[in-house]
């Protein structure tokens, strides 16, 4: 199955991974220690962020490791800050609209 960051994004356990791990690389096992859900539900939720590229899983000795690939989260960013500068002028216009209302009924 072909996944996207969109996929990724979508599910807030994972938006959580995606913020702690962008901070520094941490094994697994810290991550599921993070949250109160099984190893398992972490594991599944980490190969969805690596299959849409999200997240790189590298293996040393025992221990698996993950990190972010912040770029890969580029698409999403420039997707979501086209909405949340209509959204700014869309409130930014009702403030305005709200202060000449106010202060029209001051001045009556």
């Amino acid at each position: 199955m072909r996944r996207d960051v969109f996929q990724a994004i979508a599910d807030p356990i994972r938006r959580e991974i995606i913020d702690i791990l962008s901070e520094s690389e941490l094994s697994v096992n810290t991550i599921a220690e993070k949250f109160d859900i099984s190893r398992p539900a972490i594991s599944k939720h980490l190969k969805i962020l690596d299959e849409c590229g999200i997240v790189s899983i590298t293996k040393r000795g025992r221990e698996r490791f993950c990190y972010v690939n912040h770029k890969n989260l580029i698409p999403a960013f420039l997707w979501i800050e086209k909405f949340h500068k209509q959204w700014e002028e869309r409130i930014n216009s009702f403030e305005h609209y709200v202060n000449q209302l106010k202060n029209k009924k001051e001045s009556e």
